[in-house]
């Protein structure tokens, strides 16, 4: 299989991979939408008819999730025991063991600190002895001390195929052959190898592992191996019912298999999900996941070993998808901080976390960036770009041309203009890249031509022009063009706009078949509406922002402001910025920071979710575009069509009251039930269940309009509360209004949307 297939299905079936730049494999990697689908299904199996039933129903699928895990390593699925987490696995192993005081424990230098705790606590409490094993000069176990430490009798030999700490790749069948012969265990920790690097179980008694990083699967996930041999020699401490059978008095009888090392409880959707996780790494073939992931790692090797003050720490022996590095002029942890603010998510590791290696090697922390299959070259070189910049950080006593606050598409596209233009820009935002608490987040948002009154006709078309310039900007295509039905009951004022038509319901059930309108109802069909792909959206301005130097500084909270002659002083958690001009984006918490707007914008709750299809295509452009349907005795319904890999969207233009101050909440099964009602009305190709949902916040405005421009008596103060549900589709438009009227550029065609003039339009 090929290596560019491997990437280009893995990518799409990605959702992750819209959002940021993810360089955390070795942390956790991003599950596919498979595997998502996967775990949701089975936790609405069990809500609908008890999690003991929704058992019996998976349990061919969950004891598939044991033959498996035992393909991928060349063992039987008798040999598999699953459990939570590597480090569960590694307990469960070590403490079945018939330790006594004096055995000896050979570890290597890479073992887990983890690892390393636990037998620290099994020197203090049953007097073992831990001997750390020497390293070759290219980092690995050196072989012939291991060969002179096993002329004495040892207990364990335990090995981490690949570290947390760097790259380095442990000889493991030269380690198993040598342990054989002494006929001492070993157990092998690849919980940083399964799913990138091959592995088979020749001469290894045990086998600790994770599902969440290379094998894509859900966090909670693990897997035990043990060889049939080392079980004749292990005794679960805490044998539990899933593991042993109590046959009469106190005489127990365990499973012949791993699974003596199991409990009775477990998240069977979780599992559920690694077995989906496991079954496309065997599609795709650990080969071939390797060879794509170590070319693309090797990519940034050498891209890294080029940058300027950057310097890696990989020991000789390091390869395939992990790469470690530090930047000399800045610790490990202000780095990883730095390169998140830019979208680009990889770890810093402390000594802490592998002190026998990198304590030895005399790093205090590196930076891991690790690679998989949902990543490609455009990763890997915003990566290197996002690290060779570097941003001086501003004083409290200097000053910027412009600060910007918030991050979401307002924001971030009026930083992007500015920046554009030569200004220095400083952008803020209370929460890190990728939160869900305000309304810029999700993958789709729906553009349109139609609009009820002609005021909005002109900035319909500055939009339109600014998705253009954004989308060449960043090299993406981010709207897709599919046609629009807009509906409401017949006889009621609904939208028009340029070249917008009015259809009955059966004109409407020829262009969208997706969509089922009754013949009380009446539409407007917009051919140029469509489908805004959000997510790659407030990436590409995240990056062009960053490209064009703005200093982006996320998980900043501003208490407030003060404006003073021509300029501003904005108030931070971290401290006093001064800047000439201060832009105002945001979203739920502009009240807050504007209080002349705050009886005037309403924060309210909406939910939205999505739906499944036995046919897709039924649910997808061209036989579903974007909609509305304005129900009475409900609010409007609209929706957007399954899209790049999500399925078709709905919800409803209204909620309750919202609070932004307090942490957003998943959408109840309340709220969805309602909203998947009138799916089943309007929609019938949505015959499937709730595969996703996610809340949002709207602010909502006097007549649905938007506040932007200067506050009056404060110019150099101007707001963007473009909000009331239909938002984003100008941001890049707004941006570049906001730029230009900061920058002392007239902007009349914008008059109408004043935040003096707030609600008083039609």
């Amino acid at each position: 299989m090929g290596s560019n297939f491997v990437h280009l299905t893995s990518r799409d079936a990605t959702p992750g991979a819209r959002y940021a730049r993810h360089l955390n494999a070795a942390g956790a990697a991003l599950p596919s939408e498979t595997v998502l689908g996967t775990v949701i299904e089975h936790l609405r199996l069990e809500a609908r008819i008890g999690g003991y039933e929704a058992a019996e129903a998976a349990k061919e699928r969950s004891e598939r999730v044991y033959a498996l895990a035992a393909q991928l390593i060349g063992a039987q699925p008798e040999d598999i025991a699953l459990t939570e987490s590597a480090t569960v696995a590694w307990h469960r192993a070590i403490d079945a063991m018939p330790l006594q005081a004096g055995d000896r424990i050979l570890a290597a230098a890479s073992s887990y600190v983890s690892s390393a705790l636990h037998l620290f606590e099994l020197r203090r409490s049953r007097g073992i002895e831990v001997e750390v094993l020497p390293c070759a000069a290219d980092g690995t176990v050196d072989l012939d001390a291991l060969a002179a430490a096993l002329r004495k009798p040892a207990a364990l030999v335990t090995v981490a195929h690949v570290p947390t700490s760097s790259a380095l790749i442990e000889p493991v069948a030269a380690i198993a052959a040598l342990t054989e012969a002494a006929g001492v265990p070993l157990l092998l920790d690849a919980t940083q190898s399964l799913g990138q690097l091959p592995l088979d179980v020749a001469g290894i008694d045990l086998i600790v592992g994770t599902g969440r990083k290379f094998l894509r699967g859900p966090r909670g996930t693990g897997l035990l191996y043990v060889s049939p041999r080392m079980r004749e020699r292990l005794h679960p401490p805490h044998p539990d019912v899933r593991g042993a059978v109590w046959q009469s008095g106190d005489l127990v009888e365990l499973a012949p298999g791993a699974r003596r090392f199991e409990t009775w409880e477990s998240s069977h959707a979780l599992r559920l999900g690694l077995g989906a996780a496991l079954e496309e790494t065997l599609t795709l073939g650990v080969d071939a996941i390797g060879r794509y992931a170590t070319g693309l790692a090797d990519r940034l090797r050498g891209a890294l070993a080029d940058l300027p003050g950057v310097r890696l720490t990989d020991p000789a022996a390091g390869g395939g998808a992990i790469v470690t590095f530090v930047r000399d002029d800045e610790k490990p942890a202000d780095t990883v901080r730095r390169l998140r603010a830019a979208g680009v998510h990889l770890v810093a590791v402390p000594a802490h976390h592998g002190r026998w290696d990198l304590e030895r090697r005399g790093l205090d922390a590196v930076v891991r960036a690790s690679v998989h299959v949902y990543n490609d070259e455009s990763d890997v070189d915003a990566l290197v770009s996002a690290l060779g910049r570097r941003t001086a950080p501003v004083r409290s006593s200097s000053r910027t041309d412009v600060i910007v606050v918030g991050a979401g598409v307002h924001g971030s596209s009026t930083a992007w203009h500015l920046a554009q233009r030569g200004a220095r820009v400083i952008q803020l935002d209370r929460f890190p890249d990728g939160h869900t608490e305000g309304s810029s987040h999700g993958h789709i948002r729906m553009i349109r031509r139609a609009y009820p009154n002609p005021i909005w006709d002109d900035l319909v078309d500055r939009a339109y022009l600014a998705w253009a310039e954004l989308s060449a900007a960043s090299g993406t295509q981010l709207l897709t063009t599919t046609g629009g039905l807009y509906a409401r009951p017949v006889g009621e004022a609904g939208l028009r706009g340029p070249d917008c038509v009015p259809v009955d319901a059966a004109r409407a059930a020829e262009l969208f078949p997706g969509l089922r309108l009754g013949d009380e109802f009446g539409a407007v069909y917009d051919p140029a509406a469509g489908v805004l792909d959000a997510a790659a959206a407030m990436r590409a301005l995240r990056e062009l922002s960053l490209e064009h130097g703005v200093d982006r500084r996320t998980g900043c909270r501003v208490d407030g402001w003060s404006a003073d002659g021509e300029g501003v002083t904005v108030r931070t958690a971290d401290g006093l910025l001064r800047a000439d001009r201060l832009v105002i984006a945001a979203g739920p918490w502009t009240g807050a920071l504007v209080p002349e707007l705050a009886d005037l914008l309403k924060v309210v709750r909406i939910v939205n979710i999505h739906i499944g299809a036995t046919d897709p295509a039924a649910v997808s452009a061209p036989a579903l575009g974007p909609f509305s349907v304005e129900v009475p005795g409900v609010g409007l319904l609209y929706g957007l069509p399954a899209f790049d890999g999500s399925a078709m969207k709905i919800g409803l233009d209204h909620g309750p009251a919202d609070d932004p101050d307090r942490p957003q909440t998943p959408v109840t099964a309340a709220e969805a039930a309602t909203l998947l009602g009138l799916a089943r009305r309007f929609l019938p190709a949505a015959n499937g269940d709730v595969v996703d949902s996610v809340a949002c916040r709207y602010t909502m405005a006097p007549r649905n309009r938007f506040a932007v421009g200067a506050l009056a008596g404060t110019p150099q103060v101007l707001v963007a509360a473009a909000c009331s549900g239909h938002g984003f589709k100008f941001g890049p438009a707004i941006g570049a209004g906001l730029a230009d009227l900061a920058l002392g550029k007239q902007r009349p065609d914008l008059d109408f949307l004043s935040p003096e003039a707030l609600g008083e339009l039609g």
